[in-house]
């Protein structure tokens, strides 16, 4: 009988915390445990690393996700756990998971089979709390906004033009759009307004993006709260707001570490959605690992055309930080649903299906190709793959002159990846990367996101009606224009329809609205009929989450 992640998990032998640490050089005085088996890293500690030198970093990608299953997190766990497996230094970096997918689509996000990060209960949950500071403090300035126009409203902020909503992270549909401040006076004024899921707030991204506390609070003073009559914006520090939004997020701020299954160091800090948000942990954690390690894992969410975009337009532009490659995760089961196989019809071999298929992948690896990367694919392995299959996808990549692996980390643990961690070292000491952004900072905000449709999506062009071509062009004469695009997409498709599979050609991608993160220092482009709160399914995985007679968790994995 095959045991289930969470069973995988338990039987774990956990070390504790501070000698995960201990691994790294990280003496125990710097590092803040929260129990035995997780801990952060004090930000006085990180100061000191400041002029050590950087490790190489891996970007683990993957093909566009279907309901088949692709195991990116679990790959990139698989890859940091065969790195150490052959002599190598190596950490891996994750985003924490939400709430909301946890108790809503698939459960638990914190790896696989024996490939997993630990302790997976915690990790999936409350964790160190950073979630809930980070929702806090966004819902802390929600509060301070509705206080300033009950008592002065000097600046003459317009009621109809607030732009900043709250925040939780659960899916709620009947709180995307509300009205507040009904009931009289001592209640306020009536306003319209609503909740997007915490990992969409400007406060998670301005986390990720922030290099310390000093940082954190200058950018927390840019955002855009909503505008004046006039069509004046209003930040964040008008309302006077920073200080304890800051405060809140002080001590989240610290990266947290963590192990995987086989002991070796995973920092998981941050958690932006790569459909709605930029999809990477942060900066700080990243950098952390980088200046212990001599190689580091990281992930992007969703597939290449999401995270990885955003990686390297958003964060990487933020960051300075220059990739040594890109790692694509793709499955047999995966390919051939992109090439018209249901669901239930997965387990048998169908090569016209895979090859078709195929096309998802490849255009995957050309799109990480323009950033000037080498790629290698990684094969995430299932029983149910035929030999013929396998020789399909490695075949179809050596016609694009890239390597592809078979790995079984999810079976094996790294043992099961080794292959893939020797190709990864190989080509990250090559020094063959010639990492660039897509555009230039200079570029306009509507041919930036052009450019990411017509490149990236495959799209024949974008389009939007005039109230948001006029947006665009408010936006760079607000002095906005050097920011870079966060594009808010289904994650399914390179198109907006989540319905077209594969690499579909001869589409536009329409945009619904734009929502400026200026303090982030990006452009939020909505298109499609993609959410910012997502809803649960019929039967949300919450559904199957109890705990058991002896006091444990099940039905989380």
């Amino acid at each position: 009988m095959v045991k289930q992640d969470i069973e995988i998990a338990r039987e774990a032998v956990v070390r504790p915390v501070l000698e995960i640490g201990e691994s790294l050089g990280i003496p125990a005085s710097a590092m803040i445990p929260y129990g035995h088996n997780k801990a952060k890293l004090s930000l006085g500690y990180i100061d000191t690393l400041k002029d050590r030198p950087m490790g190489k970093l891996i970007l683990m990608a993957a093909m566009s996700p279907t309901p088949a299953g692709e195991g990116k997190t679990t790959a990139a766990i698989g890859l940091t756990d065969a790195l150490n497996l052959i002599g190598k230094k190596a950490s891996v970096c994750l985003r924490e998971p939400s709430l909301g997918p946890c108790f809503g689509m698939k459960g638990g996000a914190a790896g696989g089979g024996y490939a997993q990060v630990v302790p997976m209960e915690d990790i999936n949950l409350h964790f160190t709390g950073d979630m809930h500071a980070i929702g806090a403090a966004h819902n802390l300035l929600a509060a301070l906004i509705d206080n300033y126009v009950h008592w002065s409203n000097e600046v003459r902020l317009d009621l109809r033009r607030v732009t900043w909503r709250r925040v939780v992270d659960i899916n709620d549909r009947q709180l995307r759009q509300i009205t507040t401040g009904i009931g009289g006076p001592a209640n306020g004024y009536p306003m319209e307004g609503g909740f997007d899921i915490t990992v969409a707030s400007e406060v998670m991204a301005i986390f990720c993006l922030s290099r310390n506390l000093e940082d954190l609070q200058q950018r927390l003073s840019k955002i855009v709260i909503g505008y004046t009559r006039n069509g004046e914006p209003v930040t964040a520090a008008e309302v006077q707001a920073p200080g304890a939004m800051t405060v809140l997020l002080k001590d989240a701020l610290a990266p947290n570490l963590v192990q995987t299954l086989e002991n070796n160091p995973a920092f998981i800090h941050g958690g932006p959605f790569a459909n709605i948000a930029h999809g990477c942990n942060s900066i700080i954690a990243t950098e952390t690992a980088l200046k212990l390690s001599d190689y580091v894992v990281t992930e992007a969410g969703f597939g290449a055309d999401l995270g990885a975009e955003k990686f390297f337009n958003i964060k990487c532009r933020k960051s300075g930080l220059k990739p040594s490659l890109a790692v694509i995760v793709a499955t047999v089961r995966a390919l051939k649903m992109h090439g018209g196989v249901e669901k239930a019809d997965l387990g048998a071999e169908n090569l016209d299906a895979l090859k078709k298929g195929l096309e998802n992948l490849g255009r995957h690896i050309r799109n990480t190709g323009q950033f000037g990367l080498p790629v290698v694919v990684a094969i995430n392995h299932f029983s149910g793959d035929s030999q013929a299959e396998i020789d399909a996808i490695i075949a179809y990549a050596e016609q694009r002159g890239v390597e592809a692996h078979v790995c079984t980390h999810w079976a094996n643990g790294g043992e099961g990846a080794q292959d893939l961690a020797r190709a990864v070292v190989k080509i990250a000491d090559s020094g063959h990367s010639q990492f660039r952004t897509l555009y230039d900072d200079d570029m306009g905000l509507w041919e930036k996101t052009r450019l990411i449709a017509r490149t990236i999506y495959g799209a024949d062009d974008i389009m939007a009606d005039k109230k948001i071509r006029d947006q665009f062009a408010q936006y760079e004469r607000e002095g906005y224009g050097h920011f870079p695009i966060c594009m808010a997409k289904t994650q399914y498709s390179f198109s907006t329809d989540p319905k077209l599979m594969g690499a579909p050609t001869n589409h536009k991608v329409p945009i619904r609205e734009l929502a400026l993160a200026a303090g982030a220092e990006f452009l939020i482009v909505v298109c499609g009929s993609i959410m910012r709160m997502p809803g649960l399914p019929r039967v949300p995985a919450a559904n199957g989450i109890f705990v058991n007679e002896q006091g444990q968790i099940e039905g989380l994995f």
